[in-house]
């Protein structure tokens, strides 16, 4: 494993990384540093773990919003997933779990309000 410096948010971390898999967490940590920047900058939010939760947030709900596209795209239809409430017993399905993810998002946007809107 190979250790990489990085900054996220101007503070500095430490990461662990796959050799060979350096650039792919270098474009991971951009994406989390410019989706924290933005809400920081919006003005509303400022207390470094809200704004860490509301940006992992974003970036889970638009790869939930692709995922609903490729299933849309391959015609599958969100009643043939199963149901939220399905023990978690059952093998795991991205699918599925995209679904339920874009739902909590859009229940933490009804309870956040118009202060911490998601989106």
């Amino acid at each position: 494993m190979k250790q990489i410096e990085v900054q996220i948010l101007q503070q500095s971390y430490l990461l662990s990384c796959p050799e060979g898999h350096e650039s792919r967490l270098l474009e991971a940590v951009e994406r989390v540093d410019t989706a924290m920047t933005r809400i920081r900058d919006a003005g509303k939010v400022r207390a470094r773990e809200r704004i860490a939760v509301l940006a992992a947030l974003n970036l889970a709900f638009d790869i939930a919003d692709r995922e609903a596209a490729d299933l849309a795209a391959a015609h599958i239809h969100p009643a043939a997933l199963p149901h939220p409430s399905e023990p978690a017993s059952q093998p795991f399905n991205a699918s599925a779990d995209a679904l339920r993810l874009q739902a909590l998002v859009q229940r933490l946007d009804g309870a956040l309000g118009e202060d911490g809107r998601l989106l």
